[in-house]
């Protein structure tokens, strides 16, 4: 049986490629510095912003529409930087695509 330094790695899954990969190589990736997510207009976004819709929304298997100037309070940014996590009191586990807000 040969002796592989391979073997010896660490492996994670990275949710951003859908990979596994070295350890090694995210660690070094996240210490690269911190990521910045952007809402439609260029702004920032951080976990805790509110933000408003900037267009009518219908939300995916429900017969409702979110309507543009809805506010959303408190998002999560998620690991993909076009999605943020959402509550709102009409819909449960609801993730909205960047482009489609703009920071209060």
């Amino acid at each position: 049986m040969a002796d592989h330094d391979d073997a010896q790695d660490e492996y994670v899954y990275d949710e951003a490629s859908g990979e596994w990969r070295p350890a090694s190589e995210v660690t070094a990736a996240a210490a690269a510095g911190p990521r910045v997510v952007y809402d439609a207009a260029g702004n920032a976004l951080s976990d805790g912003d509110a933000v408003t819709l900037i267009k009518d929304l219908k939300v995916k298997g429900t017969n409702q529409t979110l309507k543009q100037g809805t506010v959303i309070k408190s998002i999560r940014l998620t690991a993909n930087d076009d999605e943020i996590d959402c509550r709102h009191e009409a819909v449960k586990g609801l993730v909205l695509r960047t482009e489609f807000v703009r920071k209060r």
